[in-house]
């Protein structure tokens, strides 16, 4: 791969600048590069590097947070931008992203589209409305014309 530092302390490939889900200090890249990262580090990364989706993810955990006893909060509202949407997309399509994100909130993420993120509470996750949450029947009912470019 060719990599080039750039003046903010990242490290950006050179031919897919624009494409690329995170910026990676250098220093971070160096001590991945010797398999030495720990969670703490990738989660700020994360968060840095796809503040939106960190907005999101965070709200829902807080709504879960703020509502003792219940087994789930979300996030609701589309993103303003296709931007937006796409760090959404981004974090919560990559394996290793969102599970850092779980990890840090301690819980389960469930996502039927760019406007509907659920933080589900660890003991939820098997249950019914965890289930139904996550089932084709919900992910249909969650249709509109509106969401067809999400």
């Amino acid at each position: 791969m060719s990599w080039h530092d750039t003046t903010d302390g990242t490290r950006r490939h050179d031919k897919k600048e624009n494409t690329m889900s995170l910026d990676v200090p250098v220093a971070l890249l160096e001590r991945a590069e010797a398999g030495q990262v720990d969670d703490a580090e990738f989660v700020d990364c994360v968060r840095q590097s796809l503040p939106y989706a960190w907005t999101v993810v965070s709200a829902a955990a807080e709504r879960l947070a703020d509502a003792p006893g219940s087994e789930f909060g979300e996030h609701g509202t589309p993103p303003p931008s296709e931007a937006e949407r796409g760090e959404l997309l981004r974090a919560l399509a990559s394996d290793a992203i969102r599970g850092g994100l779980e990890r840090h909130f301690g819980i389960k993420l469930a996502f039927q589209n760019c406007h509907r993120v659920a933080a589900f509470a660890l003991s939820a996750v098997g249950g019914d409305t965890y289930q139904e949450f996550i089932s084709p029947v919900a992910q249909l009912r969650n249709q509109s014309p509106e969401l067809r470019d999400c």
